[in-house]
């Protein structure tokens, strides 16, 4: 499956994988990145909001996304991450296109007005549901609302769940509820949550 995606080999990505790989960071691999990036182009997306951004990998798939007119606002709770991503995003020539919030990331949506036509999560699992309950009113009818590590390797299905897996199949359940949104989870990787905004 990875020679397939070998077009989207630019140096600036390979390093950022390289250096997550090396310090076993977590990021979204490149399978999820292109997944993230078609999704975004298929609505038109043209405002992202990221809750938990790293060191702005997911945001380099968005942010080709979005364009040079577009913006994709980023979240992290460590300083050190955003003059990573900025470093990073700038020699991939879409720095312009982003803005990154250091602090809660739930926090930092609070503070930004406005609708979106993504709001993507991949913040402490615990902290699913809360960004739901953000997220839910503030997507355009057409948006979407993403989020990743949703089967949680597999833990969403065992039986006893601990309390990180809980809030987990708090969140998920709570999406498939809400009859405003279309909803399945993509069951790449570690299981990305997509939601339609219909209504």
């Amino acid at each position: 499956m990875r020679s397939l995606l070998e077009r989207y080999d630019d140096p600036v990505l390979l390093e950022m994988e390289r250096v997550a790989a090396e310090r076993n960071f977590p990021i979204v691999n490149r399978i999820v990145g292109v997944t993230l990036e078609g999704l975004a182009r298929s609505i038109g997306a043209r405002r992202v909001f990221e809750l938990g951004s790293g060191y702005g990998y997911s945001a380099y798939w968005f942010a080709r996304a979005v364009g040079p007119t577009g913006e994709v606002y980023l979240t992290d709770g460590d300083p050190e991450n955003e003059k990573k991503a900025l470093h990073y995003l700038g020699r991939a020539g879409v720095v312009e296109r982003v803005r990154f919030r250091v602090g809660d990331a739930v926090t930092s949506f609070g503070e930004v007005e406005g609708e979106f036509d993504i709001v993507y999560c991949d913040i402490d699992k615990e902290g699913y549901p809360d960004a739901w309950r953000a997220a839910r009113d503030r997507i355009r009818v057409g948006g979407l609302y993403l989020c990743d590590n949703v089967l949680w390797s597999g833990r969403v299905v065992e039986g006893s769940p601990d309390g990180t897996t809980k809030a987990i199949l708090e969140h998920n359940a709570m999406i498939a509820a809400d009859e405003r949104y279309l909803s399945v989870i993509v069951p790449t990787r570690d299981g990305v949550m997509v939601a339609l905004r219909l209504s």
